[in-house]
C-alpha cells in the first residue's frame, strides 16, 4: 500500500489524504528515494512530453523548420489555450504550408476560463488549436513533413494518421521512450491518450531514469542528449508555452529556468529533471488528484533545491478558501516528504 503524501486541512483537523508513490534516480539508475511502490506501471499521460518531443529535435526538423525557442517549449506544453499559445501553433503549421486540420489531436476549448468566456462571448468556436496538446502535434506534424521531404513523399499525405502506433512519427517517438526509459514499451501495456496517441504504462523507477538522463545526456546517444538539452533550455526561455498563466509548470520554471524542468501529467503524475543534482523526478498520486500531485512536486523540489521561497511553499502548503475569501484549510505534505533533502543516494 503506497504511503500518504500529501494531506488535506480543513481548519487543523485533517479531512482527507491522498497516498501515492515517488521514484528519484540518477542517470544511472541509482536510487537515491522510492517511496511506495516504483515498480508497478503506470500511465505517464502528459508528464512525458519533454520525451516525445526528442524526435522532433533529433531527427533534424527543428532546424530544418527553423522551430523557435517558444515552438520548442510549445511542444512540450500542456497549454491553456490562451492566444499565444493558438498563434504559436497556427505558425507552426503555416510553415509547413498546413492549417488546423493537419492536427490530429481533437478540438478542445481553452483550459483558462477568461480566455474561454471571452471567445463564447465574440461568438468564436474551440479549434485543435485550442487544444493543450496542440503544440506537441504540431511538433509531430513536423517531423512527418520532414520525412515526407527525405521520402519524397507529399508532406499532408503522408502526416495523415500520425497518431497510429504504427504511423513513422509514432515508431519514433516509442523509440524515444524506450531509449530514455530502458524499458521496451512495446513490451509495456498500452492505451489511447486524451489526444489520441499510444500511451505506455511504465514504472515510475523507468520514468524517473529518463528524466535524469534527460536533464544530464548520461546514457543517451548524441542525437538524444542533445535534443534533450535543447528542449529543456527553450522552455526555460519560454515558460509560458509549457502551461499558461498562474500554470505551476510556467511559474516554477520562470523562477528556476534551467535548474529545474517540470510537467505535469493526467490523473496525478508529475515528472521533472533536476540537471544540477542529476537527477529524476517521477511520482504518482494514487486517486489522480492534481492538486495533490503538484502540491507533492513542489514539496520535493523544495527539498531537493533547498528552497525556502515563497513560490514552491504556496505550492506545497496550498492555502485553501471558501467562497467568502475564508481560510478554511490547506494541503501539507507529510513527514516522508520534507525529509526527501537529507536522503542520499
Amino acid at each position: 500500500m503506497n504511503p500518504v503524501l500529501i494531506e488535506v486541512l480543513r481548519g487543523s483537523a485533517v479531512e482527507s489524504c491522498h497516498a501515492g508513490a515517488l521514484a528519484i534516480v540518477d542517470a544511472s539508475g541509482a536510487v537515491h528515494t522510492a517511496l511506495g511502490d516504483v515498480d508497478r506501471p503506470v500511465f505517464p499521460r502528459s508528464a512525458v512530453k519533454l520525451l516525445q518531443a526528442l524526435p522532433l529535435v533529433a531527427s533534424g526538423a527543428a532546424d530544418t523548420f527553423q522551430l523557435t525557442d517558444e515552438e520548442l517549449s510549445l511542444a512540450c506544453a500542456s497549454h491553456s489555450g490562451e492566444p499565444a499559445h493558438v498563434a504559436t501553433a497556427a505558425g507552426v503549421l503555416a510553415r509547413l504550408g498546413l492549417d488546423a486540420s493537419a492536427l490530429e489531436c481533437g478540438t478542445q476549448w481553452p483550459g483558462r476560463e477568461p480566455v474561454l468566456r471571452a471567445m463564447v462571448a465574440r461568438g468564436e468556436v474551440a479549434t485543435p488549436l485550442h487544444n493543450n496538446c496542440s503544440g506537441k502535434h504540431s511538433g509531430f506534424v513536423c517531423v512527418a513533413c520532414a520525412m515526407a521531404r527525405n521520402a519524397g513523399a507529399e508532406p499532408a499525405a503522408f502526416a495523415r494518421g500520425y497518431v497510429a502506433a504504427d504511423h513513422p512519427v509514432m515508431r519514433e517517438v516509442s523509440a524515444a521512450l524506450s531509449a530514455t526509459t530502458g524499458v521496451d514499451v512495446e513490451r509495456a501495456p498500452r492505451g489511447i491518450d486524451g489526444c489520441s496517441i499510444p500511451t505506455f504504462a511504465l514504472p515510475l523507477r523507468a520514468l524517473a531514469l529518463a528524466f535524469a538522463r534527460a536533464g544530464t545526456g548520461q546514457g543517451l546517444s548524441d542525437a538524444n542528449a542533445r535534443a534533450a538539452r535543447r528542449l529543456r533550455q527553450a522552455a526555460a526561455r519560454a515558460p509560458f508555452m509549457v502551461g499558461g498563466t498562474d500554470r505551476f509548470d510556467t511559474r516554477v520554471m520562470q523562477a528556476f529556468g534551467e535548474r529545474l524542468f517540470c510537467k505535469i501529467g493526467a490523473e496525478g503524475v508529475y515528472c521533472a529533471a533536476l540537471p544540477e543534482l542529476g537527477l529524476g523526478v517521477a511520482l504518482k498520486i494514487d486517486d489522480g488528484a492534481a492538486r495533490a500531485a503538484e502540491a507533492a512536486m513542489a514539496a520535493v523540489a523544495q527539498e531537493l533545491l533547498r528552497d525556502e521561497g515563497a513560490l514552491l511553499r504556496g505550492y506545497s502548503h496550498l492555502p485553501l478558501r471558501n467562497w467568502n475569501g475564508l481560510d478554511v484549510g490547506s494541503l501539507r505534505p507529510t513527514a516522508a516528504l520534507q525529509a526527501l533533502g537529507h536522503a542520499r543516494p
